[in-house]
């Protein structure tokens, strides 16, 4: 997992953000469609706050989950370790 991604997963958990909070940096972690609800605020809410490339990783995570949330039977993989 890029560096960057895995600082945005530990702010996320600290601030109790729930799903990107439990991204594991050590093992897979996947989310389906009905998760991306819930996940998505997390990231905008990190990368509006965030130094530039840890955001310029939370806009990616974002414009991955669009395109994921807009095809049915799609998931959003976080390949740790």
């Amino acid at each position: 997992m890029h560096p960057s991604i895995s600082d945005l997963c530990r702010r996320a958990a600290s601030q109790g953000l729930p799903l990107l909070g439990y991204v594991d940096p050590c093992d897979d972690t996947v989310f389906n469609g009905s998760h991306f609800r819930v996940l998505i605020p997390g990231p905008r809410a990190l990368a509006d706050g965030s130094a530039a490339e840890e955001a310029e990783e939370g806009h990616k995570n974002l414009a991955l989950t669009a395109q994921v949330e807009r095809k049915a039977h799609r998931y959003l993989v976080f390949n740790g370790d």
